[in-house]
C-alpha cells in the first residue's frame, strides 16, 4: 500500500490522472490497488481509455486493492459487474449482488438468468422481479466490459405518475372546455356521456334529476373504433335503480356488486357480464340538489383505484357545473319565452265586415319585443275597438310599458268605448302609473271604433294622441291622409285630443303605422323614408288585401333600410269587405310586387 501511495504521488507530480470515485466506474476492480479519492470540483473525470495509465503497478498487493475498491465501489450509486473478454464475471459489487443475486464471480454472465445484459444491448432498462433496473455497458482495456446497474423504480414510479397525474389534468381541461359550450340541457347531457367514454369507463350512463315523475338518460358505449356511441331513453321515476336514486340523493361514488346487476338489468351495459365488470356511480352536483348521476362501468381487470376515483370527482364537478348552468338558461329562456309571448302584439279579434292586416319588426329583432303595440276586443254592440300605438324607448323596458297599455285599455273599454274620452281615461291611469314608478314614460296612439254597415261599408270613429295621421286607400287609387290631431299620453292630466269619423266604401283601406316607418334612414343618402314615399308606395294598390298591403309597407320600409339602427315597425290596416269579413286566406298574404319606391 505504501508503494501503491508513493507510486501515485510520483503520477501526480509528473501530471498523470488521479483516480476519483467517479472513475472508479470504469476501473476493474481486479486490477486496483488503491483506495480512490474524491474528485475535486471542476476536475475532468477519467475518460475508460486512460484507466490503465491510471491503474496502480501490477506489482502491488491485489488482495489489498480489491479491499479498497470493494469499500469504495459499496458507496456507488450504481452496482457494478466486471467481465472478462470471454464473458465470465469477474467482479460484482456489493448494490449489484443485493440488485441481481442470480450474478456471482466466476460464472459466465450469458448463464445468470439475467437476458437483458446476457444479450449485451448496450443500454437496457427491464423488470426484474418487483424492481424495475437500468443497466448500461462500458468497454474496457483487453475486451473486458464493466455493467453498471441502477434500481430506477422510484424514479420511473415518479415519472410515470406525474405523467398520469398531467394527463388527467388535461382530460379534465378538455372536459371543461367542451362542456363550456352546449347551454341546452340535452345537448350537454350528450356531451357528457360522450366524453366520460373511454376515459372513465367503457359504458357511461348519465340520469338527469326527474322532471315532471320522469327522468331522462343518456349512454355512451365504446365502439369498435373506440368512438363512443351516444343513445338516450326516458324513465318514470318510481322505475329508476335504486343505486341512481341514491345518488340522486347525494350518494358518493361507491362499488357494490347489486350496482352491475341494476344497470345490467336496466339495460344500460352492453357486453358486460355482471360478475366481470366493475362500475361506480357519483352524483354530478348541482344548486340546490345533484343536478344527475353518472355511472361508468368497464371489465374486470382494469378495477377503479383512487386516481381513477378522484378523476371521477373531478368529472363529475365540471359535468354538473354545465348540466347546471344549462338547465338554468333553459328555465330561464323558458321564463322569457312566456314574457315575451305575453307582450307580443296581439292578432285582432274577427269582426263581421272587416279584414285585418298587420306587420310588426321590433328594433331588437333577437327580443322580438319592442315598444309598438297593436290589437283591438270585441264591443258589445257588434263593433270593434281598434288601436296603434308606440311608446317611449326600445327593447324590454318598452315592452314592458306597452303591456301596461294594454291591460289598461282591455279594462277600461268595458266602461267606456268612445275613443276620445276612453284615451282621457287612459291618460289618467298612464298618469298615476308613470308617477308611482318615478318614471317618465310617455306614448303616442291613434284608437278607434269600427263598425260595420249594410252595405259592406265601414264607419271609423277615431282619435289621436300625438300620433301619425291615418292613411286611407280610396276605391279610385288615391290615398288620403287622415287629420287626426292630439296630444301625447300620459305628459298633461288634461291632453288634447283629436277625433275624426272616416267612412270607409267596400274594397277600401285604412292604414296605421308606426314612426318606425317614416323615420326609417336609408337610400342613397341616408334619408327618411318619410310620409310622401309611403303615400307613394301605397297608391294603386287599393285592390290589396289588408294582409298583403300590411307586409308590403314592412317590406318597402326595410328595402329602404341600409342595415343599420333602426325604430320598431308596426302596421294595422283594416279593409272593408262587406258581410264575408273576417280572415284572409293565407294563399292572399304574399306579395308579388315588393318593388320599393324610387
Amino acid at each position: 500500500m505504501t508503494s501503491a501511495r508513493a507510486s501515485l504521488r510520483d503520477d501526480e507530480e509528473s501530471g498523470a490522472h488521479r483516480v476519483t470515485t467517479a472513475d472508479a466506474r470504469d476501473v476493474d476492480p481486479g486490477d486496483a490497488g488503491v483506495r480512490a479519492r474524491p474528485r475535486p470540483v471542476g476536475a475532468p473525470a477519467l475518460p475508460p481509455r486512460d484507466l490503465d495509465r491510471a491503474l496502480p503497478p501490477p506489482d502491488l498487493d491485489r488482495a489489498s486493492a480489491a479491499a479498497d475498491w470493494s469499500e469504495v465501489a459499496a458507496h456507488l450509486r450504481e452496482g457494478l459487474v466486471v467481465c472478462d473478454a470471454d464473458g465470465t464475471v469477474r467482479h460484482v459489487s456489493p448494490v449489484a449482488r443485493r440488485l441481481l443475486p442470480e450474478i456471482a464471480p466466476g460464472r459466465r454472465l450469458s448463464a445468470a438468468g439475467v437476458p437483458a445484459l446476457a444479450d449485451d444491448p448496450g443500454r437496457a432498462e427491464f423488470v426484474h422481479g418487483s424492481r424495475r433496473l437500468a443497466a448500461r455497458v462500458v468497454p474496457l482495456s483487453n475486451g473486458r466490459r464493466c455493467w453498471y446497474v441502477e434500481d430506477v423504480t422510484e424514479s420511473v414510479s415518479r415519472g410515470e405518475a406525474l405523467a398520469a397525474e398531467r394527463a388527467r389534468a388535461a382530460y379534465l381541461a378538455v372536459v371543461g372546455e367542451k362542456l363550456g359550450n352546449p347551454l341546452h340541457p340535452d345537448r350537454a347531457a350528450a356531451a357528457v356521456a360522450r366524453l366520460a367514454v373511454p376515459t372513465l369507463g367503457a359504458v357511461a350512463v348519465l340520469v338527469l334529476a326527474p322532471r315532471a315523475g320522469r327522468a331522462r338518460w343518456w349512454r355512451a358505449v365504446r365502439a369498435d373504433d373506440g368512438a363512443p356511441v351516444v343513445d338516450s331513453g326516458v324513465l318514470p321515476g318510481a322505475d329508476l335503480p335504486p343505486a341512481i336514486a341514491e345518488g340522486l340523493n347525494g350518494a358518493q361514488p361507491h362499488a357494490l356488486d347489486w350496482l352491475v346487476e341494476q344497470a345490467a338489468e336496466a339495460g344500460w351495459l352492453p357486453g358486460l357480464a355482471p360478475g366481470k365488470t366493475d362500475a361506480r356511480v357519483v352524483p354530478l352536483p348541482g344548486v340546490e340538489a345533484p343536478a344527475g348521476v353518472l355511472l361508468v362501468a368497464r371489465p374486470a381487470g382494469r378495477w377503479y383505484d383512487d386516481a381513477d376515483t378522484d378523476l371521477l370527482r373531478g368529472f363529475a364537478a365540471r359535468a354538473g357545473a354545465a348540466l347546471s348552468a344549462a338547465a338554468l338558461y333553459r328555465d330561464q329562456a323558458e321564463v322569457a319565452d312566456m314574457l315575451q309571448a305575453s307582450l307580443l302584439p296581439v292578432e285582432p279579434v274577427e269582426t263581421p265586415g272587416v279584414q285585418w292586416g298587420t306587420a310588426y319588426r321590433p328594433a331588437e329583432t333577437g327580443l322580438r319585443i319592442g315598444g309598438d303595440f297593436y290589437g283591438s276586443h270585441r264591443l258589445a254592440d257588434g263593433g270593434s275597438l281598434f288601436f296603434l300605438g308606440d311608446v317611449s324607448g326600445k327593447g324590454v323596458d318598452a315592452a314592458v310599458f306597452t303591456g301596461q297599455l294594454r291591460q289598461s285599455l282591455q279594462a277600461l273599454h268595458r266602461v267606456e268605448s268612445r275613443p276620445g274620452a276612453l284615451l282621457g281615461l287612459l291618460n289618467e291611469a298612464l298618469l298615476e302609473t308613470t308617477q308611482a314608478h318615478g318614471q317618465g314614460r310617455f306614448a303616442t296612439l291613434v284608437l278607434g271604433v269600427v263598425r260595420p254597415h249594410r252595405d259592406g261599408g265601414l264607419t271609423l270613429a277615431m282619435a289621436g294622441g300625438g300620433h301619425l295621421p291615418p292613411l286611407v286607400l280610396r276605391a279610385s287609387g288615391e290615398v288620403e291622409t287622415v287629420a287626426v290631431r292630439g296630444m301625447l299620453i300620459g305628459v298633461v292630466s288634461d291632453p288634447r285630443v283629436g277625433e275624426v269619423t272616416v267612412r270607409l266604401a267596400p274594397g277600401e283601406t285604412c292604414v296605421l303605422y308606426s314612426d318606425g316607418v317614416t323615420e326609417a334612414r336609408g337610400g342613397p343618402r341616408g334619408d327618411h323614408f318619410g310620409s310622401r314615399r309611403l303615400v307613394e308606395a301605397l297608391t294603386d294598390c287599393h285592390r290589396m288585401p289588408a294582409p298583403a298591403l300590411a307586409e308590403r309597407i314592412e317590406q318597402v320600409t326595410c328595402d329602404w333600410l341600409t342595415h343599420g339602427d333602426h325604430d320598431d315597425i308596426a302596421v294595422l290596416a283594416l279593409r272593408a269587405v262587406g258581410a264575408r269579413g273576417g280572415r284572409t286566406p293565407r294563399h292572399l298574404h304574399s306579395v308579388p310586387d315588393r318593388a320599393g319606391p324610387a
